[in-house]
């Protein structure tokens, strides 16, 4: 079992662009053996990722390996329970931590030069902590957004995930321009994250209507209830922003001139996805309740 899942999971892995331009800066400077040693850490953190993620059998169309980490392509993200996600998220770290386990042993028998044992141990050193950096979509980023889903809305969460990343990510670079010398790889690492928060927050909307999508469709894992009050006035999609993971709504909806109505979540989401009242306020989508 294990090992057809180690074969698909080798048949989903691509290598990112600028991994390759990685590789050829190693053979210019001469530095192949660290670019080996780097690669098979982050091919090894990836593979415990993908290990816990089909385990809970999630869908995952690819592994994108680039320097110091890399990127399971999946679609569940933000719509699983959120201790679920945990596991995935921490199973890359996790087969970190046994890689020091694995160093120790074997240094204790001597199999490999302590060169080679030093520079496997820096690196899993430089790559377990760049993960844990909060920044998306590093498994920190994802950590940091799993506890603001605890107490935000889904919706604000997710774009205080990103903003934030944004904000790290240039404060990052521009330490790293005023106060150390300039290094062509951290330059294209952190230009590479950018680029991945800026295009996950062009798609932010998609992210958040795949996630009512996901509650729609029977996918959602209720641990509380939270009731919403809304006017009458507020638009659809603004009542619809103020959904929790794993939290059951009542919305309340106040009208000026009756009674207040109450409407649970899934007849809201049926109505939106199957009436789509984009223009609509929750007051007049509901006025025969």
């Amino acid at each position: 079992m294990l090992i057809n899942s180690l074969k698909t999971a080798l048949q989903l892995i691509h290598v990112h662009p600028i991994l390759w331009i990685f590789i050829v800066i190693s053979f210019l400077t001469g530095s192949f053996t660290e670019l080996a040693i780097i690669f098979s850490i982050v091919l090894l953190h990836e593979l415990g990722h993908y290990i816990a993620a089909t385990a809970f059998k999630w869908r995952i169309s690819a592994i994108i390996l680039w320097a110091f980490g890399g990127v399971m392509k999946t679609d569940e993200h933000g719509t699983r329970p959120v201790r679920e996600e945990a596991i995935v998220i921490l199973a890359g770290p996790f087969v970190q931590v046994l890689i020091y386990g694995l160093l120790y042993g074997i240094s204790s028998f001597g199999i490999i030069p302590e060169y080679y044992y030093a520079l496997i141990f820096y690196y899993n050193t430089i790559i377990l902590l760049f993960n844990l950096l909060p920044i998306w979509p590093l498994d920190g980023g994802k950590l940091i957004f799993l506890v603001l889903t605890t107490f935000l809305t889904f919706k604000k969460a997710f774009y205080a995930t990103i903003i934030a990343s944004l904000a790290i990510c240039a404060v990052i670079i521009l330490t790293q321009i005023l106060f150390f010398p300039f290094t062509l790889s951290s330059f294209l690492i952190w230009l590479f994250l950018i680029h991945e928060n800026r295009k996950e927050w062009k798609y932010r909307f998609y992210v958040f209507i795949r996630f009512l999508l996901k509650r729609y469709e029977g996918g959602h894992f209720v641990r509380a209830i939270k009731p919403i009050y809304a006017s009458s006035q507020d638009s659809f999609l603004d009542v619809l922003a103020r959904f929790h993971r794993e939290k059951k709504h009542t919305i309340y909806i106040e009208y000026p001139d009756k009674e207040r109505v109450s409407v649970e979540d899934n007849e809201c989401l049926a109505f939106y996805f199957n009436e789509r009242p984009y223009r609509k306020t929750i007051g007049e989508s509901f006025t025969g309740y």
